[in-house]
């Protein structure tokens, strides 16, 4: 796992960094989908074959979301819970937030 320092000396150890060549894998794949997508409309192509690869996007974006937010749930958040106190407090926090997104989006 790799350790991040933040500014108050604090060490972080962020969970996904054991997954992270994964995570990169599949979000150049979805860069590569957000070109494909531009290039369909510059050739005005039908507009439901644009929204079903739109759709693909989405998917594959929601998959990277869910997947960061279970590493965040399994490691920093109960890092933060077994060191209690504020900390945990926070991260419950973020993740309720980041959950509150991801729905409403």
């Amino acid at each position: 796992m790799e350790t991040v320092a933040d500014g108050a000396g604090h060490e972080h150890h962020y969970g996904y960094i054991n997954r992270k060549d994964e995570y990169l894998k599949r979000l150049r794949r979805i860069e590569g989908q957000a070109r494909g997508l531009q290039r369909m409309v510059e050739d005005e192509k039908y507009c439901i074959d644009i929204l079903t690869q739109v759709s693909a996007m989405t998917k594959a974006l929601q998959a990277v979301s869910l997947g960061l937010l279970e590493e965040h749930l399994s490691h920093c958040v109960v890092e933060a819970a077994r060191a209690g106190g504020r900390e945990a407090e926070e991260k419950v926090r973020e993740a309720s937030e980041a959950i509150a997104r991801l729905v409403r989006s």
